[in-house]
């Protein structure tokens, strides 16, 4: 199975850090993404809920603001939830594991432009290196002690 997002647009709104109970950070943003424009039609934008957590957010909330331009891969989650009134709603966002500065520097308020941020990567079993090469790859280097550069 597969659930991987990417989205690039622009944040609707300044986003706000919270803390969990247990003193965890979260951030719940929004990002308008423009659809394709067909030749003589209005642009169009969807209006796309992220979540991020831990230093994710913390990283958010530190470099972004309403209008700023940022990329987002995530997985996409989905969850139902009874609002203050007693309404049973569903919600769809996106979980973000990666964000990242797309827009000019003058527009992201850094020196560099291009910062990133990314959570570390889940525990996975790393597969044998040059499994699938040749030996016709690679080839003998003499050893007359001295670096071959």
């Amino acid at each position: 199975m597969l659930n991987c997002a990417v989205i690039m647009g622009r944040l609707v709104a300044d986003p706000e850090l919270r803390t969990t109970t247990s003193g965890i950070s979260v951030i719940s943003f929004r990002v308008a993404v423009d659809r394709r424009a067909r030749q003589g039609e209005e642009r169009q934008a969807d209006f796309i809920d992220v979540v991020a957590w831990r230093q994710t957010a913390e990283f958010v909330s530190r470099y972004f603001r309403k209008g700023s331009m940022i990329a987002v891969q995530g997985s996409i989650q989905t969850r139902t939830y009874e609002d203050r009134n007693g309404n049973k709603r569903y919600a769809v966002e996106i979980v973000a594991d990666n964000v990242s500065f797309c827009g000019s520097k003058a527009e992201t308020g850094t020196a560099g432009g291009s910062a990133r941020y990314e959570e570390p990567a889940r525990p996975q079993s790393a597969a044998p290196a040059y499994a699938s090469g040749s030996m016709g790859d690679f080839s003998d280097i003499q050893d007359d002690d001295e670096l071959p550069f």
